[in-house]
């Protein structure tokens, strides 16, 4: 199972749509994933029309004692080969829980290692602030993928990301390899035309060429937790984009044996 982290430490810069987006387009390549929705605020798994209460079986009940198995508190969700680790409220104090329960740090690791054998990708929607969550999603994770909106405020959260990305990846003594995903990208503007340039050349190698436009047809998160997208969704330039974006960042990744090849 291949483990992604989708991460900045800026919010706003489309985490959770990046999430939506290629977990249901992996879906569609034929792959089993599993979206962990790491984030107290619970954008993802609102998305999927979770209630907040009462309080449904989810990711806080992997860093209980003892945890339980994924297999446990995973749910269906309406896109085929798609299943929902939830967020939970209580999850907003585990940052306490941490500094008097040693071994929460590599919590979610094993409780995603203990399901590889049932999934081919997850996907780890994570809170755009570095505390434990973050943590266990970047000691658990093969890729960091950052969303990065283009502009300047969310190329300062990118470089955040990256800094401790370089750190956790030095604490596991195991590569962690970074892409950013350039978001919400308006040719219109000035300030997004020169971010892309920015990220372009400050990090060549890590950066997809090309980015995400702002797409209206992509603001609704519940609108892409349907079975099937609308033709609006399919025909816009936003999903045209994020399938560009998923072929770029599976070249790198060692294949299923049920995958498709990237074009």
């Amino acid at each position: 199972m291949q483990v992604w982290a989708i991460a900045n430490q800026k919010g706003g810069v489309g985490k959770t749509t990046t999430t939506l987006m290629l977990g249901r387009l992996l879906a569609a390549r034929g792959m089993r994933v599993l979206l962990a929705d790491l984030d107290p605020h619970a954008s993802l798994t609102r998305a999927f029309a979770v209630p907040a209460e009462p309080s449904p079986p989810g990711t806080l009940d992997l860093f209980e004692t003892p945890p339980k198995a994924v297999a446990e508190v995973v749910r269906d969700t309406p896109i085929k080969g798609v299943r929902l680790l939830p967020a939970q409220a209580g999850m907003a104090t585990l940052e306490r829980r941490s500094a008097t329960a040693p071994g929460l740090g590599l919590a979610l690791g094993v409780g995603l290692a203990g399901a590889a054998k049932d999934y081919d990708f997850a996907l780890l929607d994570c809170p755009p602030t570095l505390g434990l969550l973050m943590v266990n999603a970047l000691a658990a994770a093969d890729q960091l993928v950052v969303p990065t909106q283009t502009e300047p405020l969310g190329v300062h959260g990118m470089e955040g990301m990256l800094k401790t990305g370089l750190m956790i990846e030095r604490s596991r003594k195991k590569p962690l390899p970074a892409r950013i995903l350039p978001t919400l990208f308006d040719r219109r503007t000035r300030a997004c035309t020169e971010t892309l340039d920015h990220l372009r050349s400050t990090h060549p190698d890590r950066t997809w060429v090309q980015a995400v436009p702002l797409d209206t047809r992509l603001r609704d998160a519940a609108e892409l937790t349907r079975a099937e997208l609308s033709a609006d969704v399919l025909q816009s330039r936003g999903y045209d984009a994020y399938q560009r974006a998923l072929a770029w960042l599976l070249r790198e990744v060692p294949q299923p044996a049920s995958a498709e090849m990237p074009s």
